[in-house]
């Protein structure tokens, strides 16, 4: 029986990003399952036309890979999503491999980065592997995309998870006792949004923030939201409120602990269609 490994992300128009981080992520997808050959596919509209149109590129959408995948006679197709979580975009696959699941022997699909309590806990060590070195006066800012999909709350369990456990602090370290976190997470559609910590920050007397993506890939958001000079942008306006940002232009999927989380989702999704056939 054929068998594929398609690994779906949002996508992104930059190819240098897309490289490190979607290309990286597929390269340990699919060592992880050497059995399996590699499809690729963007839930983003708006990037696969932008890819066709400027460059040429023909990127399909979940529907379309499976349909070419049916088509090509692959029965047994296993899914990996690299969203980070449960929202729009991740139900958009969700609904499509439903539409098409009748026409496969074996169809599964492994969940977003966030998708459990151990995921949150997974990614806070994940994170902690990225941390630069902080002044005493100095904080981390990770920001997340948000979503007007109620999953947006993940942005915000995180932040108050990483006050819980004082991040980077370890969890029953010596250290921790006393330790102050070192990080908040915010949004860049949603809660927790920039005001609310800047507000936060300059209450606490802090100095200097690094700014790093909560993103699979440093695309369009981190390089213009974040990071550019134009005014509304989290860098301008850290500074213009008095607290010098640094911006950090690395996606989520540079991070070989990142990298692992998805290849183990992969394979919780394929170990339950095991179980479930047996």
């Amino acid at each position: 029986m054929k068998k594929a490994l398609l690994v779906v992300s949002f996508g992104t128009s930059y190819h240098d990003t897309c490289e490190k981080n979607i290309v990286a992520c597929e390269r340990d997808l699919a060592a992880s399952c050497p059995d399996r050959d590699l499809f690729r596919a963007f839930t983003s509209g708006m990037i696969i036309r932008k890819l066709r149109q400027r460059d040429g590129i023909d990127i399909d959408t979940p529907l379309q890979a499976l349909q070419k995948l049916a088509a090509q006679g692959y029965q047994d197709v296993a899914i990996q999503s690299l969203h980070i979580i449960n929202g729009d975009e991740y139900e958009k696959i969700v609904r499509e491999v439903q539409i098409l699941r009748p026409l496969f022997t074996r169809l599964t699909l492994g969940v977003p980065l966030l998708s459990s309590h151990n995921d949150y806990v997974q990614l806070m060590q994940a994170l902690r592997q990225q941390m630069p070195s902080l002044r005493q006066t100095e904080k981390v800012v990770f920001m997340g995309h948000g979503a007007s999909h109620h999953a947006f709350a993940a942005y915000a369990c995180l932040d108050h998870m990483m006050t819980a456990q004082r991040f980077p602090a370890r969890v029953g370290a010596v250290s921790q006792r006393g330790a102050r976190r070192r990080a908040r997470v915010g949004a860049v559609e949603s809660y927790p949004e920039v005001d609310i910590l800047i507000d936060s920050l300059r209450d606490e007397g802090v100095t200097g923030v690094h700014l790093m993506p909560l993103m699979l890939v440093a695309g369009d958001h981190a390089i213009n939201d974040m990071a550019s000079d134009d005014g509304d942008s989290w860098k301008m306006r850290f500074n213009a409120a008095g607290i010098p940002a640094t911006p950090w232009l690395s996606g989520l999927g540079e991070n070989p602990a990142i990298r692992a989380m998805f290849v183990a989702h992969l394979h919780q999704a394929l170990n339950m269609a095991v179980e479930e056939a047996a």
